[in-house]
């Protein structure tokens, strides 16, 4: 028979000791009874109905994002040609250099999703909208978990707050929202893993660290954020319990660190500018980045794509406000800890996410800012979730009435932040948009000018590229990249002389610049300056040696000169690092027909129609050769005339073509049809005044009159 237990033993008849504020985490946790029971129990249907209601909310503030196109560096992250196979998936794992970043996950994710919808970006925002509503949800529940007040407030600030839509609206950024699902399920999973000290848990959580180290280096500053967290929950730190766990994943997360920052370097270097700044001006730089956050943050008004870069200069006295502002309110924040431990760790977490960012050590974005707002996507969550508990609490001091008016003021909060982000969103609905809008804010911004420009070159709008180009370098007189872009596009509006000036600037700046020198030999070679072309080609081949163009462009002026065999060296080089080398091809099969070898013409010649069979002037060349050839045992009058035929389908009534057909149809022993065909060319050529065709074509219809042929002269 079960013992009955006596009344006296119950929880009734006896009150339990309180326990210090430290232990249940009271004042000095920001923790409230709601908050402690809500920790404890599943979601109620409630929850669910608002955790819903917030990924709603995400994917319609979004919607004008929903088909934004390509912008900037977007094609260098959505998976590149030639890694969008198999070999190429391996590639992305393990050749360091394969992608932008070794971010493995990221580019694997890129990888899966052209796989599923190509170039299609509907996809892709999709996919980075969805993971922003995920990663919100798992901050509410993250913040459940700790008991923490306002945990569906702060929430739906991360979610709705425009400072974000940078990182949700912009296809690059798939690493910030993907890396951040993986650090707050990471984050969720360990403190499972604290309050049950299983190891699965642990195993889990060291996965999902991993995991989002893959994905974005950002994710590194996990291990330190668990520590203020325990820090906040207790009062203190316990080595045993609290530091060593997470010494594995502090290890993992510097080694990443340091992957990154070498991959930063590198691309400066590749930038060719150097980001030259003291001790004392990056802590001024960094003082200035955390104000710059806070504020808008707090107030998120002019948020642009690009922020103009701040010039620092330790000598003037105003730019020491900053930190020192900064240097202030930690103090305050420290002084306070022994009421309320909140702030001091939301302005740790705040900051300490911030870190790889603060220009301690060089990124290649500082190249043209210092700040952006997807720096602070998951370093957001300190002041936010602050802010949230603080306002939690105190609406719930506040009476009946009280209550009911700071719900309809957080209401208020999220519908105006909605539709500053909906506002925001707009930005990216394509990248002409983007740009013009930055530019507009930001009016000395001359990467956006140059990006403009680019963006109206690829869809053939080059005048209007050219003056943005010259804003670009009006601004930055030394950018060796928009000079370049603006010689091209000077070159596509017929300003060849004014497009080599441009170029030979952009030289100037960057001698190393084999794409400068490549664009400046073709710009001289079509004014005929055969020699000064080749020296440009010559100059980019030490810089890049394995440049097939530049070994065609080469063997051309070369040809140009006279120099036969040398430029049949530089073709010859062409198609051995790229053996499908089409232009390369045809240009070696012209060469060998100068020299009289015209088998190997032919054979040229049939081998670029093998890789493309739709060329209107290789079929013409072949053809003529075909039928023209002095060596009789090469000449086929038949193939002759169904290429020729073919070059005339595409290319339509071209002189050169139907002279071509016509030495066909002689060779085939149609000789009427040669003769209506060459008189139809001669017609033709004597319209554009063309005295050289017509000299030929006389001479051609006069042997098709007597029944022959047209044949070139015998090799020498």
């Amino acid at each position: 028979m079960a013992r009955r237990h006596s009344p006296s033993k119950t929880a009734t008849s006896k009150k339990l000791p309180r326990q210090p504020p430290d232990r249940q985490g009271g004042r000095h946790g920001c923790n409230q009874p709601a908050g402690q029971t809500l920790a404890g129990r599943r979601l109620a249907p409630w929850e669910w109905l608002l955790l819903a209601a917030l990924v709603g909310a995400v994917l319609l503030v979004y919607q004008p994002a929903w088909h934004g196109g390509f912008i900037w560096d977007d094609d260098a992250h959505v998976t590149r040609p030639e890694l969008r196979s198999w070999q190429g998936l391996y590639r992305i794992w393990f050749e360091l250099a394969a992608t932008q970043q070794y971010y493995p996950l990221l580019h694997s994710a890129f990888w899966v999703e052209h796989k599923l919808w190509g170039d299609a970006v509907l996809g892709y925002h999709l996919v980075n909208i969805l993971l922003h509503a995920a990663a919100a949800v798992m901050v509410a529940l993250v913040l459940r978990r700790l008991a923490v007040p306002g945990a569906y407030l702060a929430a739906a600030i991360f979610a709705l707050h425009p400072v974000q839509v940078e990182s949700v609206a912009w296809i690059t950024e798939l690493k910030n929202t993907l890396s951040a699902v993986f650090y707050l399920g990471a984050m969720l999973v360990y403190l499972r893993f604290d309050q049950t000290r299983h190891r699965s848990w642990y195993a889990c959580a060291m996965g999902l660290f991993v995991l989002g180290l893959l994905s974005k280096t950002v994710t590194a500053t996990l291990p330190a954020a668990l520590l203020v967290v325990f820090w906040w929950q207790r009062g203190r730190l316990s080595w045993r319990r609290d530091v060593v766990p997470l010494i594995p994943l502090f290890l993992l997360g510097v080694a990443a660190g340091q992957l990154t920052a070498w991959f930063e370097r590198m691309m400066i270097e590749l930038g060719g500018v150097q980001v030259r700044l003291t001790m004392v001006e990056r802590c001024l730089v960094a003082g200035r980045a955390i104000c710059f956050y806070l504020a808008k943050l707090f107030w998120p008004t002019n948020l642009i794509f690009l922020y103009p870069r701040w010039n620092v200069d330790q000598n003037v006295w105003w730019q020491y406000l900053f930190p020192a502002g900064v240097v202030l309110l930690s103090i305050a924040a420290w002084k306070l800890r022994r009421r309320w431990r909140g702030p001091l760790a939301g302005l740790l977490l705040f900051v300490g996410t911030l870190f790889p960012a603060l220009g301690f050590h060089d990124l290649f974005p500082f190249l043209y800012s210092f700040v952006a707002d997807h720096f602070q996507y998951l370093a957001s969550l300190g002041v936010i979730t602050l802010a949230s508990a603080g306002a939690a609490l105190l609406i719930e001091r506040c009476g009946r009435w009280g209550r009911a008016g700071g719900y309809a003021l957080c209401l208020t909060l999220l519908a105006v932040l909605g539709a500053l982000s909906w506002r925001q969103s707009q930005m990216y609905v394509d990248v002409e948009t983007l740009y013009r809008t930055t530019i507009d804010r930001n009016p000395q911004c001359w990467l956006a000018c140059y990006n403009l420009g680019v963006a109206l070159v690829g869809r053939g709008r080059f005048d209007e590229a050219t003056a943005w180009f010259r804003r670009a370098v009006e601004i930055r007189p030394q950018y060796a990249e928009a000079h370049r872009n603006l010689g091209l596009a000077l070159r596509m509006c017929g300003k060849t002389d004014e497009a080599i000036g441009h170029l030979q600037r952009a030289v100037a700046i960057r001698p190393d610049d084999a794409p400068a020198r490549k664009s400046l030999g073709k710009a001289l070679a079509s004014r005929g300056r055969y020699e000064e072309a080749a020296v440009q080609y010559r100059q980019a081949l030490r810089t890049n040696p394995a440049d097939a163009e530049l070994y065609y462009f080469l063997g051309s002026v070369l040809r140009a000169q006279g120099q036969t065999g040398p430029a049949i060296a530089q073709y010859q080089q062409a198609l051995e690092i790229r053996p499908d080398y089409i232009d390369a091809y045809d240009g070696l099969g012209g060469l060998f027909a100068d020299r009289g070898e015209f088998k190997e013409a032919i054979r040229c010649y049939r081998k670029s129609l093998r890789l493309r069979p739709d060329q209107p002037h290789i079929l013409n060349n072949l053809a003529w050769l075909l039928a023209t050839c002095p060596l009789a045992a090469v000449r086929d009058g038949a193939e002759a005339t169904a290429h020729a035929q073919r070059a005339k389908q595409l290319w339509g009534d071209v002189p050169e073509v139907l002279d071509t057909l016509a030495a066909a149809y002689a060779e085939a022993g149609r000789f009427p049809d040669a003769l209506a065909t060459a008189r139809r060319a001669l017609e033709l050529a004597q319209r554009q005044n063309n005295r050289a065709s017509v000299d030929a074509l006389k001479g051609r219809i006069a042997l098709y009159e007597v029944g022959k042929p047209y044949c070139l002269a015998p090799p020498k």
